[in-house]
């Protein structure tokens, strides 16, 4: 008799533990499925977009606003990405002693020049040391309307999340601000399929 008492326990503890495990397990099934849901609705008409080289876009899976970290423009004062809310941010990571990076540089400036007058703002911010800010403030001028940006310590890269994979590294920002796409790579800037990215984050994508 105090066997049989004994087991029942035994029995419904495991029993419990059995379901605890399933009701676990539904749980993950679930989190994967909404996760699975989302990502589509968020990124899907952006990616749809894409064409060509712009299918390397790496579209962000969480909401990633630009950095505050300061870097300089011509005449030396601080600025930063966020200063460009309002506008779609098309930011390059660069250096001179990139040769993609010098390759696609005047592709950029067709783009910059292709949005003259629009809530568009391309910016290239050169990575390149102190010692060498004139050799690279020298090759923009050769690639006008592009504004000569520095940041001779290095840090952008590291500032924006997650950090740069390498250089040339070209980050969109929609006008709140928050990043769109990013291509570490270089690419043809002043292409239909980089404008077709650009217009559709523009028109609120």
């Amino acid at each position: 008799m105090n066997d049989q008492s004994g087991a029942k326990p035994r029995g419904g503890f495991l029993n419990w533990a059995l379901w605890g495990a399933a009701l676990v397990g539904v749980a993950a099934v679930l989190y994967i499925i909404v996760q699975a849901s989302t990502k589509p609705e968020q990124h899907g008409a952006l990616a749809s977009v894409a064409r060509g080289e712009m299918k390397k876009l790496t579209l962000p899976l969480e909401a990633t606003v630009a950095p505050t970290h300061a870097f300089y423009d011509a005449a030396g004062k601080p600025v930063s990405a966020s200063d460009f809310k309002g506008k779609v941010l098309v930011l390059n990571l660069w250096a001179t002693w990139c040769p993609p990076c010098v390759a696609e540089m005047p592709t950029l400036a067709k783009l910059a020049a292709a949005y003259e007058g629009k809530p568009v703002a391309v910016v290239a911010v050169s990575v390149d040391q102190a010692k060498d800010v004139d050799k690279a403030r020298a090759f923009i001028a050769k690639h006008p309307p592009l504004g000569f940006y520095s940041d001779p310590l290095m840090k952008m890269p590291f500032a924006v999340k997650p950090p740069a994979a390498g250089m040339p590294t070209t980050i969109i920002y929609g006008p709140d601000g928050v990043e769109r796409a990013r291509l570490s790579a270089a690419a043809d800037w002043s292409s239909a399929d980089a404008r077709a990215v650009v217009d559709h984050v523009l028109n609120g994508g």
